[in-house]
């Protein structure tokens, strides 16, 4: 599950509605909105930001958090490695060998070593 999905799973279930209703409110499938709140579909549009947002009734600063995850929670990234050194290139690799056998608590270590 991406971190945007996770946070519009718990605003839709705090909020006591079913996926199978917002789904028909907001005008998509269920497995579609299934597929985004686990991660399988990307990023949402824009558009459907927009229309999540004011369906759940999410303003100003919450908006903008919701905007930021659902920018962070793109299933596959690349990484553009050209003119770095080879330990850049190296670790870039490495880090995607390796991410889906990682704990937890290691990822919280990486995090935090890399965000200082």
């Amino acid at each position: 599950m991406t971190p945007f999905g996770a946070r519009i799973r718990a605003l839709r279930e705090a909020r006591g509605i079913a996926l199978k209703q917002m789904a028909a409110d907001l005008g998509v499938s269920s497995a579609y909105l299934s597929a985004l709140e686990h991660g399988h579909r990307g990023r949402p549009s824009w558009l459907l930001l927009q229309r999540i947002c004011g369906y759940l009734n999410i303003i100003w600063d919450d908006a903008e958090e919701l905007a930021e995850l659902a920018r962070m929670s793109h299933p596959r990234i690349t990484i553009d490695t050209a003119g770095l050194t080879p330990k850049a290139t190296l670790l870039a690799n490495e880090l995607s060998r390796r991410i889906a056998d990682l704990d937890d608590t290691r990822l919280e270590q990486l995090l935090k070593l890399l965000r200082g």
